[in-house]
C-alpha cells in the first residue's frame, strides 16, 4: 500500500471514530450513568475493526489476538503495571506525608478521569460493570491502535515510524477528556490546553511502550494486560486524606507510565543484537 493511501485510511478511520466519540463524551455522556464508562464508541470501534479485517481478509490473530503467547503476556503485564503503580503509589505517599498530610488508600469505583470524577460505588455490580467496560475498553483501543493503524502502517513504513503514528494518534484520541470541563466551566482555555498536552504525553507514552511489546512479543497481550490493570486501580484504588482524594494523581499516573517505559526500553536493548 502506497504511504499516502496508508495515511488517508489511518486518517479516515480515525477522524470517523473521533467523530463518534465526541458525540457520546459531550451528548450521551455514558460515564456519567452507572456503565461509568464511554463505552458506546468502543463497541463501534470494535465494530469497525472487524469490517476492516473481513475487508483484509485477516483475522483478530493477525492484529497480535493469537492463542500463541497470551498467559506469558498476561503476566509480563500485570507485573508490569503492578510494579509501575506499587512504586508510584508509594512516591505518592512519601510527597503527601512530607506535605504533612496523613494518606490512606480507598477502594471504591469511579470513572478515570483528570478534571472531572464521578463515583458509582464499591459494590459487587460495580466492580464487575467497571471490569466489563475496561475489557471492552482495551479490547478496542488495542485492536485499533496497537492492532490495526500498525498493521496497516507497517504496510508503508517501518516498525518504528507505525508505531510512533499510532501513539500520537492514541494521544489525541485522549484530548476528547476535557471537552465537557472546558464546555462547563470548571476548566478555562489555558488549563484545557496544558491538560490537552498532558493527554497526548501521557497517553502516547504508554501508546508507544505497547507498541514496543507487541513488537517484541509478536502480541498484543502484553500491553492489554498492563492496559486493563491500569486502568481498573485507577478506577478503584484511591489515595484519601483530609483535603479530599487523588490529589496527587497526575504525578502517580506520569511516574508509573515514565517507569512503565523505562523497564520496556531496558529489555529492548538488552534483547536487540
Amino acid at each position: 500500500m502506497e504511504k499516502r493511501k496508508t495515511v488517508r485510511v489511518i486518517s479516515m478511520m480515525f477522524i470517523l471514530l473521533m467523530v463518534i466519540r465526541t458525540i457520546e463524551i459531550v451528548f450521551v455522556k455514558t460515564d456519567q450513568t452507572w456503565v461509568g464508562e464511554n463505552i458506546l464508541h468502543k463497541i463501534c470501534c470494535i465494530l469497525l475493526i472487524w469490517i476492516a479485517l473481513d475487508l483484509l481478509q485477516s483475522h483478530w490473530s493477525d492484529l497480535g489476538f493469537s492463542k500463541k503467547g497470551i498467559f506469558p503476556g498476561l503476566k509480563y503485564g500485570l507485573a508490569l503495571g503492578i510494579s509501575t503503580f506499587f512504586l508510584s503509589y508509594a512516591t505518592e505517599f512519601i510527597v503527601l506525608l512530607m506535605m504533612g498530610k496523613h494518606p490512606s488508600l480507598r477502594f471504591y469505583i469511579t470513572n478515570f478521569s483528570l478534571a472531572q470524577t464521578h463515583t458509582t460505588g464499591t459494590s459487587l455490580a460495580a466492580v464487575l460493570v467497571c471490569m466489563i467496560g475496561n475489557i471492552v475498553n482495551v479490547f478496542a483501543e488495542e485492536g485499533l491502535f496497537r492492532g490495526l493503524f500498525c498493521k496497516i502502517g507497517r504496510q508503508s513504513y517501518s516498525q518504528k515510524t507505525a508505531n510512533i503514528i499510532q501513539a500520537l494518534l492514541f494521544g489525541i484520541w485522549h484530548i476528547t477528556n476535557i471537552i465537557n470541563p472546558v464546555l462547563d466551566g470548571s476548566v478555562n482555555i489555558a488549563m484545557a490546553v496544558f491538560m490537552g498536552t498532558g493527554y497526548i504525553l501521557l497517553s502516547g507514552i504508554l501508546a508507544y511502550e505497547w507498541g514496543m511489546c507487541a513488537a517484541l512479543s509478536g502480541t498484543l497481550w502484553i500491553g492489554a494486560s498492563e492496559h486493563l490493570f491500569n486502568n481498573f486501580i485507577s478506577n478503584s484504588l484511591h489515595t484519601v486524606t483530609e483535603a479530599g482524594a487523588d490529589e496527587l494523581m497526575i504525578m502517580r499516573i506520569t511516574l508509573s507510565n515514565i517507569l512503565s517505559l523505562l523497564f520496556v526500553l531496558i529489555v529492548s536493548r538488552k534483547n536487540s543484537p
